[in-house]
């Protein structure tokens, strides 16, 4: 039997062991939090998969979901990734909601993956920033339509960041900027685990949005910081002051964001070999 481990590198180290144990799916390991005696607020763990396909983040979260429930993993995650052009179907999605004919999807070689979180029809590309936090909401005492709340007011931050006034809308969730959707988000919970999330158009291309109607949307454009900025510099900005969207600094407060709103530490002490292999075997994916 292999004995619990509290290791510095909570990926990698859990990798190793996994693969040398010859154990069940999951081993018999327990994959501790970094948080530290002194700090009074809970870590989360956070990796940045950087440009994923869809599908992969995908199975990554329901392998850390099941070990999340298995207690195989005590603390709660942050994936922050990029995905190659996918549009994604939630569970009240249908083809319906696509208005261009389907053989123009499969010539732009985009495709169409239906999925479990809540909404409709949605874009993923790269320039948007998605989030798929790994949480336990009963742990952390939030409710559901209180953890959606603190998804919103995370982009909403994001977005003053840049100046850009984003907000709630009860037409549909998620973040909006006179009238145009700027955010996304979709959740879905297994067992008091919540997966999914949220996505922020930061500098994406926003053509595809025009093939569907957005979470189901009819009528509603799409937008994203990039675009925002542009439409309202700064009162006095010259043409040289006006700041562009980057990915890298949006990644920046992203993770601001959430440790204020959630008021959680995030781990970023992960050292750089820590790859999205690392991820896949932490969850039990030994054989690939």
């Amino acid at each position: 039997m292999v004995a619990a481990v509290r290791l510095r590198c909570v990926l990698c180290a859990s990798a190793v062991n996994l693969f040398a144990s010859g154990r069940s799916r999951f081993g018999e390991l327990e994959i501790n939090s970094h948080e530290s005696k002194t700090h009074r607020r809970p870590t989360w763990l956070c990796a940045d998969l950087g440009l994923v396909d869809y599908e992969e983040a995908h199975d990554l979260q329901l392998r850390l979901v099941a070990a999340r429930n298995t207690g195989i993993v005590s603390s709660d995650i942050l994936l922050l990734a990029e995905h190659p052009p996918v549009f994604t179907l939630g569970r009240r999605g249908g083809r319906e909601n696509l208005t261009v004919p389907e053989i123009l999807v499969r010539k732009a070689q985009i495709p169409i993956v239906h999925v479990e979180r809540g909404g409709d029809i949605t874009f993923h590309g790269p320039g948007q920033l998605v989030g798929y936090p790994i949480l336990d909401l009963r742990a952390a005492r939030l409710t559901v339509t209180g953890y959606v709340d603190r998804l919103e007011e995370v982009m909403i931050r994001t977005a003053a960041h840049w100046g850009v006034r984003a907000t709630r809308n009860s037409l549909n969730h998620g973040i909006w900027a006179g009238g145009r959707k700027l955010g996304s988000l979709g959740i879905a919970i297994r067992r008091g685990i919540a997966f999914h999330g949220f996505a922020l158009n930061v500098n994406v291309s926003l053509e595809p949005f025009d093939w569907i109607n957005p979470c189901g949307l009819q009528g509603v454009k799409m937008t994203s910081l990039e675009r925002e900025i542009g439409r309202e510099p700064r009162a006095g900005a010259q043409p040289e002051d006006v700041r562009t969207a980057s990915m890298q600094e949006a990644r920046q407060q992203i993770k601001s964001s959430i440790e204020e709103v959630f008021n959680v530490n995030l781990d970023l002490k992960l050292p750089p070999f820590c790859t999205f292999s690392c991820l896949g075997l932490l969850s039990g994916d030994r054989g690939k």
